[in-house]
């Protein structure tokens, strides 16, 4: 796809958790660069409103990425509907709040499917278009990929886990020519963020963090970034573009976060006791509803 003027013209991307924040945003922003875009949610009603948003040919499917059997149905659609993607953008995920020890063990349990074993399922449905395309498949990861936080452990682990997957099956498929890029994200302005900004020690602990740390990013320009990424086959997009510059002291990263933690968690749980979060965002409570309603 690189090297051309209009690289994504007439390919087809499939974007996962497209119902609304980044995965909307991106959806539009790849639409509008030629794209013929697949939406993958769980809210059906929802990702309809994106599909109607969008400048062009589109689709949607309500679908789990958890479900193997379901994503593969899907994949074999969007083929017969559009021919092989091109793009695969593993953007779906969850997220909860709160110390390990009192967390729901189904809803921690959750976070790791849906970001880590979800991926995977997305991967392996999608391949076989990636390899007749010679495409390009671009995990979502997160800061929390490089230094992880207290009280997000889930979270923290789910996204150490993506980042090693897409670091194994970029080694696995270069030889094929299907590129694979981690996109390393700080705090984007969705749903999800918003939401965990209304627990108290979620919201102290982002404001203890430096100051260019704990800043959020409108989520159109984090996604117009994600979409270069995209364009240029990139094996790693940083957004914002500052976060480059952990990976060179991410060693240091998890005795420094230890010993603010040993200092703040303590003066914090004075002031709010620490509480689990359940899923959070409306993407998260919209999956609650169809698997934790259903199994919990």
């Amino acid at each position: 796809m690189a090297g051309t003027t209009d690289p994504l013209r007439g390919r087809v991307a499939v974007v996962t958790g497209a119902a609304r924040g980044l995965g909307a945003a991106m959806a539009r922003d790849l639409a509008r660069r030629g794209a013929t875009v697949a939406l993958l949610g769980r809210e059906e009603a929802t990702l309809a409103e994106v599909r109607d948003s969008i400048p062009g040919p589109a689709g949607c499917w309500e679908a789990d990425i958890t479900d193997e059997a379901r994503m593969a149905r899907v994949a074999d659609e969007v083929r017969a509907r559009f021919g092989p993607a091109s793009v695969l953008v593993a953007n779906a995920g969850v997220a909860e709040g709160g110390p390990f020890a009192e967390s729901d063990p189904v809803t921690w349990r959750r976070v790791i499917e849906v970001n880590l074993i979800g991926s995977a399922i997305s991967a392996r449905a999608f391949l076989p278009h990636l390899r007749t395309t010679h495409g390009y498949y671009l995990q979502i990861a997160s800061l929390a990929s490089i230094g992880a936080a207290p009280m997000m452990s889930a979270y923290c682990a789910s996204k150490a886990g993506v980042e090693s997957f897409a670091h194994a099956l970029r080694a696995e498929l270069a030889h094929e020519g299907v590129g694979v890029g981690i996109a390393y994200l700080n705090w984007t302005d969705t749903d999800m963020i918003r939401d965990a900004d209304q627990h108290p020690v979620l919201r102290e602990l982002r404001g203890h963090m430096p100051r260019p740390a704990r800043k959020v990013y409108p989520v159109e320009t984090v996604a117009a970034r994600m979409v270069r990424a995209v364009e240029h086959r990139s094996a790693a997009v940083y957004a914002p573009a500052w976060l480059r510059a952990t990976q060179l002291v991410r060693a240091a990263m998890p005795p420094v976060v230890t010993m603010l933690s040993k200092r703040e968690l303590p003066r914090l749980k004075k002031k709010a006791a620490f509480e689990a979060t359940g899923l959070l965002g409306a993407g998260g409570r919209a999956d609650f509803d169809a698997y934790g309603g259903a199994n919990g």
